[in-house]
């Protein structure tokens, strides 16, 4: 096996300055500069996501040992310089930069504690699905220039090496019993032979050569045309042929029939720690499942009550046949008319979005479907934009059949993942000069997600819901989220097996036995992160409604939002604190 390292960190880095005749803010603040410089070196790929384009033609292999060791001795040094900064003289905002700080590495090293590296591909979050994207010229990775086509070539050239580093984790993962469930292993095999061509035109790899602009010359056309036809067949090819044989032929047999990580061994430990990282809550595994019944009962409530606003007189399970099944659901034929609806969304509520927000983002907008190579397995997602704005920011939809594109719930969908969601909350995050550059694209799944399902809320405000069946869209998505409370820990605390949460799952929603399954089983492969969307959604839902009766006449909806988003991504306890400051300053 041989590992090969375009960045190596070092104890070599430059150690920040921290000498005593400096003030505590501009230590504070040579302190997060510095942090970030070596975090974009160590992990280029999320430079190139952000817009950083100085390490498009390297990549760091984050799941070998010797990089994960220095990673924890990265985080463990400037959590030692953060804890020797004393915050007795520090304003407001450097304050909360300080303490989210240290809040980040404290939690990175733990989570460097558990062999997650052993489970380097699963069929939802994979550098093996990232790649693809990366290299089809549609997602992070530009091709405009000779040199960015250069860059990804060398980038390329490292993955054999992830590939062999992969493997080597995926076997000591087997003799410690950290193997993935079989049914999530079946999804990864046709992942990886979908990528594997005969003929390297015929890759997605090859989409930027058929679009290399016209004004390359005839040379470097040509000569370019070879190198990736090379790399296509060698560095990609062989690389998902290895993967796609060692899971088959070896990977599969041991693959395990448990659903749920908590079997594994700490795993128990492993679990409680992913609830706390993606819900940024001290929530026990058992709280957090109660909340969710409890959800899941409110939510049925309401969905009966417009079930029946509808006229429609049978039970709940058969209006989600009736919406499921009938034609009127059903009104499009091509994949445009789909994207086009989407844009139409956009256009009703645009001018309700001033009245929300005084604040919105300069980043361009925009929406595609989902690449084909991927599409069967993925969901609508955002994509954000870079931080100069070059990239847009891209609400992807994947569409496999347009005729089977069901446009009940495309309003709260949209909402969710687009604007005002995913969109504004990212995008008005990386402008915020304000902020230091580890907080702009700081990244908490409780407040994201939570941020994002909030913004369904918002629906009937921003002059959308008027159609009974969007507004059951938005209570279906809602359950949605509460049924994950449920699921998740179900699965992963206490022992319900796949089929029995997919059985819960569609008996309180409108949802195939097939979309019910890829659910269950992301939830299978990344543990705790769907109990993020509802947890946050509750706690800024909570904030909001608390302040509306402290402030009475004195509250300004549009003032909220901006104060919610301005501090970018924050665990929800740092939120509750800054937004009951905030509420306090308005009384006065």
């Amino acid at each position: 096996m041989r590992y090969l390292y375009l960045f190596i960190f070092s104890i070599g880095f430059a150690a920040c300055n921290t000498g005593g005749d400096k003030d505590k803010a501009g230590r504070l603040n040579e302190m997060f500069s510095n942090y970030w410089e070596e975090r974009m070196q160590l992990f280029p790929l999320e430079a190139t996501a952000n817009g950083d384009n100085r390490y498009n033609d390297k990549l760091t292999i984050t799941i070998a040992e010797s990089f994960r060791d220095s990673l924890r001795r990265f985080y463990a040094r400037y959590l030692s310089e953060a804890n020797r900064i004393d915050s007795n003289k520090l304003d407001g905002d450097d304050m909360t930069s300080l303490q989210l700080f240290k809040y980040e590495m404290q939690m990175s090293i733990e989570g460097l504690k558990y062999p997650s590296h052993y489970l380097p591909i699963n069929q939802f979050w994979a550098f093996t699905l990232e790649l693809p994207q990366l290299g089809s010229g549609k997602g992070n990775q530009p091709f405009k220039t000779i040199k960015d086509y250069n860059d990804f070539l060398k980038r390329l050239s490292v993955f054999p090496a992830w590939t062999d580093t992969a493997i080597a984790n995926m076997r000591k993962g087997m003799k410690e019993g950290w193997v993935l469930p079989e049914a999530l292993v079946v999804k990864v095999l046709p992942q990886l032979k979908a990528i594997i061509v005969d003929n390297p035109e015929e890759s997605i790899f090859y989409t930027p050569i058929k679009e290399m602009p016209e004004s390359y010359s005839p040379k470097d056309r040509q000569n370019l045309d070879k190198k990736y036809k090379h790399a296509i067949v060698g560095d990609v090819g062989e690389s998902y042929k290895k993967l796609y044989s060692f899971f088959k032929d070896e990977y599969l047999a041991q693959a395990r029939k448990t659903s749920g990580i908590g079997v594994l061994a700490n795993g128990a430990a492993y679990y409680n720690y992913c609830i706390r990282y993606w819900t940024t809550t001290t929530l026990s595994p058992d709280s957090i499942y109660n909340i969710g019944l409890a959800e899941v009962a409110r939510l049925e409530g309401e969905m009966n009550r417009i079930k029946d606003e509808t006229g429609y007189k049978e039970d709940l399970q058969s209006f989600f046949e009736y919406i499921g099944f009938s034609s009127q659901f059903y009104p499009f034929n091509t994949p445009k008319e789909v994207l086009d609806s989407f844009w139409s969304i956009k256009n009703q509520e645009d001018p309700q979005l001033k009245k929300l927000f005084r604040t919105v983002p300069v980043s361009p907008f925009t929406i595609r479907q989902t690449e084909a190579f991927r599409q069967a397995s993925a969901s609508a997602e955002y994509n954000p934009g870079s931080e100069d704005g070059s990239r847009p920011g891209i609400f992807y939809v994947p569409i496999i059949d347009a005729k089977k594109f069901n446009a009940v719930g495309m309003e709260t969908l949209f909402l969710h993942e687009a604007i005002p969601g995913h969109h504004y909350q990212i995008s008005l995050a990386q402008e915020n000069k304000a902020l230091p550059k580890f907080r702009r694209f700081l990244w908490y799944g409780a407040y994201g997600e939570g941020w994002a399902l909030y913004s369904e809320t918002l629906g009937k405000e921003l002059g959308l819901y008027k159609n009974p069946y969007q507004y059951f869209g938005h209570l279906s998505d809602a359950m949605h989220r509460a049924i994950r409370l449920v699921v998740d820990v179900g699965i992963h605390h206490k022992g319900m097996s796949r089929e029995e949460a997919i059985t819960y799952m569609r008996a309180h929603e409108r949802i195939s036995e097939e979309e019910a399954t890829a659910e269950i089983e992301r939830y299978m492969a990344i543990p705790g992160q769907a109990l993020s969307y509802k947890i946050g959604q509750l706690t800024i839902s909570a904030i909001r409604n608390k302040q509306q009766q402290q402030l009475g006449a004195k509250f300004d909806v549009a003032e909220f939002h901006d104060e919610v988003l301005k501090h970018g991504g924050l665990p929800l306890s740092m939120l509750e604190k800054l937004m009951e400051k905030w509420a306090t300053s308005k009384t006065k």
